[in-house]
């Protein structure tokens, strides 16, 4: 399938849809630093590249931990803070990463414009960053969000997991403001990065204490994955989450779904349930104006995350280091 680093797609098509998509941003704005720390974006991007480039699982780690924080009381970096009751403690975060990205680029930050730009921006700059440099193209991402004070285990219960329904994704989404097409649309982030074995393998032996698999994955697929995580193997073990596609943002990962190899039981129930299928299908013919469809909702739906439950104005704070309130 062709990557999308080779799609050059016309700057006048985002400019047009963001205009649009950014006069809804409450208290945000694109280029909400161009007077106060004019470098921020491009700090941002650098660092990010860098990190990508020396370890191409940081891409998808930053886009799930933007995800992760979003999903958890508004994008306000609370995933970024420790504690011992934080939500980086919560089972459903365990797996999450980049933490250490997001910390440079806040400290190359901070000495450039010191108290000035939030942790919770730079992650959301990051998180464009990440898809952008696996292959779609570059979208604005409206800036001003402050840091959040709280950041709680019990909240992360909200977050959509890997064994739900696609009726509990979609009450899931919507509870955030975020519709069904917008769903299937930034799942389609699972077209980079692994998951561990420990989050799927109930759907390789015992499915619903049936003693056998999930007949929702194919069966030449079934061995591969039986072989990467055996049953009663390791389950910290990592595995594709679009197969033969792991790095590039692309639209193999429903191509994938439509042939029952999708790996996470969740992802698996959007190609099964009728309404999330016939959104899915948009996105499986192949070619560029299919690419480009995707690049546009996801950038458009990325925008609108971005906005869910943020911090403006006099709440919360600009923490210092991302790690702990000031």
């Amino acid at each position: 399938m062709e990557v999308y680093s080779h799609i050059r797609t016309p700057i006048i098509l985002f400019v047009v849809i963001f205009a649009a998509l950014t006069s809804l941003a409450l208290g945000c704005k694109v280029g909400f630093y161009q007077a106060t720390c004019p470098r921020a974006e491009s700090i941002v991007q650098s660092v990010v590249k860098s990190a990508i480039r020396s370890n191409p699982t940081y891409a998808p780690g930053i886009l799930r931990l933007f995800f992760h924080d979003c999903f958890v009381n508004g994008c306000d970096a609370s995933v970024l803070l420790d504690g011992s009751t934080s939500e980086q403690t919560a089972s459903t975060n365990s797996h999450l990463r980049g933490f250490e990205v997001i910390s440079t680029a806040k400290a190359r930050v901070e000495t450039e414009c010191p108290g000035v730009v939030s942790c919770a921006d730079i992650l959301a700059l990051a998180a464009r960053d990440s898809v952008v440099e696996t292959g779609l193209p570059r979208w604005e991402v409206p800036t001003g969000r402050r840091d959040g004070l709280v950041s709680r285990a019990e909240d992360a219960l909200k977050l959509p997991g890997s064994r739900d329904s696609a009726e509990v994704q979609i009450e899931k989404f919507a509870a955030k403001g975020l519709n069904i097409e917008e769903l299937v649309t930034l799942v389609g982030g699972h077209t980079i990065g692994t998951s561990a074995c420990a989050r799927f393998v109930h759907r390789l032996y015992n499915y619903s204490n049936t003693n056998a698999p999930d007949p929702h994955i194919d069966q030449a697929f079934l061995p591969h994955l039986q072989t990467l995580c055996p049953e009663h193997g390791d389950r910290t073990i990592r595995v594709d989450l679009d197969t033969g596609s792991v790095n590039n943002f692309d639209t193999s990962y429903y191509e994938n779904l439509r042939k029952g190899r999708g790996v996470l039981e969740s992802d698996t129930k959007l190609w099964t349930h009728h309404i999330t299928q016939n959104l899915v299908q948009q996105f499986i013919s192949v070619g560029r104006p299919n690419q480009l469809t995707f690049s546009k909702k996801f950038a458009r739906a990325m925008v609108k995350l971005s906005q869910v439950e943020v911090k403006t104005g006099n709440e919360g704070e600009i923490r210092r280091v991302c790690n702990r309130i000031n």
